[in-house]
């Protein structure tokens, strides 16, 4: 693991069912450190991180430059509740997590907006996963296609 990640964001990826061909959606990514954690156990998979924030998005593009080079990875600014895939984007395998007010109760509004989204974006047999279990809770999302 890079020397970037916290022990609490290690623990959260070591605990993600991955594999090193899945496509990955990182929610709230910051600077993109969990981000890149996951990045470097994909081989020929992909992760796109997103934040609703400029700043946030700018620091992980800076930080992630190999990451992104080596096609492992994108960052995208948007918020989870109005998260949509790009034409011809692939679905995504697992989605997770790490304080994101729309996925832990603390805003419900967007909550359901994201929920929606997240159910557009998962593969058939998708999975979400959010912070607050041990370390991981598993989110029960149908996905949509």
């Amino acid at each position: 693991m890079g020397a970037d990640l916290s022990p609490r964001l290690a623990e959260i990826v070591d605990a993600l069912p991955l594999t090193p061909q899945m496509r990955v959606l990182e929610i709230g990514c910051g600077p993109g450190a969990a981000a890149r954690a996951v990045a470097a156990r994909l081989t020929c998979g992909h992760i796109l991180a997103i934040d609703r924030s400029a700043k946030a998005i700018g620091q992980a593009e800076a930080a992630s430059a190999q990451e992104i080079a080596s096609g492992r990875m994108t960052v995208r600014q948007v918020a989870a509740e109005d998260f949509v895939r790009e034409p011809g984007e692939a679905p995504f395998d697992i989605v997770f997590a790490v304080r994101v007010g729309a996925l832990d109760g603390r805003h419900p509004a967007a909550g359901r907006r994201a929920l929606e989204r997240i159910a557009a974006a998962l593969a058939p047999d998708g999975r979400l996963f959010i912070d607050g279990g041990q370390p991981l809770r598993e989110i029960p999302v149908t996905p949509r296609q």
